[in-house]
């Protein structure tokens, strides 16, 4: 059953991520989709290594508590590579500007978000396999 959830936000992670790729030829005209697609594929990935190291809460209410409880469970399985937290909280705390505010995000801020998403998604995947999380 983990194995069939974790692949299940795994393979999500990857759909966001592949909208994500196709807008980046006009950062101009999808820039805030772009970033959104960048901070929800993240928060699967962070999904699929949470569910694959026990965890029963996932990520729909309080997004806020995600880096916080996927950094203690990679300390509670001593996995000493966490760079991928640091990308996640900036990823998390600029997901209600892109979503809500009535601010004009500039393009060198996705351009930004977009990298950081994609280092995440990068680390996640080494992680997924290094931590043999079933179904990775």
């Amino acid at each position: 059953m983990i194995s069939a959830e974790v692949q299940h936000y795994r393979d999500r992670a990857k759909d966001f991520f592949g909208g994500m790729d196709l807008l980046q030829d006009d950062l101009d005209a999808y820039r805030y989709s772009s970033a959104l697609l960048g901070i929800h594929g993240a928060i699967s990935y962070a999904d699929a290594l949470r569910v694959g190291m026990g965890s029963k809460r996932l990520s729909s209410n309080d997004h806020g508590q995600t880096a916080n409880e996927l950094k203690s469970l990679l300390d509670s399985r001593e996995f000493e590579q966490q760079q991928g937290v640091k990308h996640l909280r900036l990823l998390l705390s600029r997901k209600s500007r892109i979503s809500y505010s009535a601010d004009t995000v500039r393009k060198n801020e996705v351009e930004d978000i977009v990298k950081r998403a994609m280092r995440f998604a990068d680390w996640a995947e080494k992680a997924g396999r290094a931590l043999k999380i079933e179904g990775w």
